[in-house]
């Protein structure tokens, strides 16, 4: 199975090329996970190690701090705001038509910007509206002090959805919108009605889990993929959701690639990332590691060593709400069967 897509050689920069001619860094940095003390200080210290793309979300609960680490960054003249990439993401609790720009416009004002280069869809779920002044972020719960609580869905159609986050592009409050989370089947559907296609799909890819059919229909339709949790189970181990011994920095494929090359085990898993024609936004609060992840582009796997890499697929998926959804909030929700 090939490793590497035929138009890989134009993707060997730093940033790809959306379909709205926009151009997304390659490599950005994850704020899943970051502590809100830590969150400001982290994004000043990336912007000074080179990162330009942070990837964020309403529902990892330290917008605001990353938009003090933002305004303080612009402040002391690291970087401008037209060189920055801010993705954000629309929580399953704001699908409704009427709750998805009041959503858009919290996630601007706690980051202190004017506009997002990019809005996902964080998940095909929908849940019941939770109020702004009620909860937020609403998490996964719909009432986490009931007796048993328990998400609740809604029905809320993605082609409403989609509509709503159309209209974020027209008011001019973002620039591209696409989808995390969305399979082959979604997406054909999707672009069966949108009027602005999805400009890029986030969904978990690692060397455990390659999805090629998925990237293969993705570059034949123009959308561009960023990949979370690059490294795998590292993401994972410490909420629970990776058993030990399954690190992807073990394996001998990777250990001979680094080997080779005089590279971290990290470095290459994520340079396979890049390499395939994907964006990747691996996360870490730690200097060293923030300027060890970004050093991708001075070095170059072969094609066997993308191939043994690709070779270790196994399907395996950390971040599935069709385990942790029933495990963790009591809600059996499958969305990948």
């Amino acid at each position: 199975m090939a490793s590497t897509s035929p138009d890989s050689e134009r993707h060997r920069g730093r940033s790809l090329q959306l379909a709205s001619g926009d151009e997304l860094p390659v490599v950005g940095l994850g704020t899943w996970k970051v502590p809100k003390e830590r969150a400001a200080e982290l994004v000043a210290e990336a912007i000074q190690v080179g990162y330009r793309h942070f990837d964020c979300a309403c529902d990892y609960g330290n917008e605001p701090q990353i938009g003090e680490g933002l305004k303080a960054a612009m402040e002391e003249g690291l970087c401008r705001r037209e060189e920055l990439w801010i993705t954000s993401k629309l929580w399953n609790t704001y699908h409704a038509a009427e709750h998805v720009r009041p959503a858009c416009e919290r996630t601007l004002r706690d980051l202190g910007l004017d506009y997002l280069d990019l809005y996902h869809i964080h998940f095909p779920i929908a849940q019941r509206f939770v109020p702004f002044e009620m909860r937020y972020p609403p998490e996964w719960f719909l009432d986490p002090q009931a007796k048993e609580p328990r998400m609740e869905p809604a029905s809320v159609p993605i082609r409403e959805t989609w509509g709503a986050m159309e209209d974020l592009v027209r008011a001019g409050l973002v620039r591209n919108i696409g989808v995390c989370n969305f399979g082959v089947s979604l997406l054909r559907d999707l672009l069966s009605y949108a009027t602005i296609r999805p400009a890029v799909l986030q969904v978990e890819l690692h060397p455990f889990l390659t999805q090629e059919k998925l990237l293969r229909f993705c570059r034949e339709s123009q959308i561009s993929v960023t990949g979370f949790s690059p490294l795998a189970a590292e993401s994972y181990f410490s909420i629970g959701m990776a058993q030990p011994g399954e690190s992807v920095l073990k394996e001998e494929a990777v250990i001979e690639a680094a080997q080779r090359l005089g590279k971290t085990r990290a470095q290459i898993v994520l340079r396979w990332g890049v390499q395939r024609g994907t964006a990747i936004v691996p996360k870490t609060s730690r200097m060293e590691r923030l300027a060890e992840n970004i050093a991708l582009f001075d070095f170059e796997l072969t094609a066997d060593e993308m191939e043994d890499i690709s070779h270790l697929s196994r399907g395996r998926r950390f971040n599935d709400p069709g385990e942790f959804c029933e495990r963790a909030f009591g809600t059996f929700f499958p969305i990948y069967e």
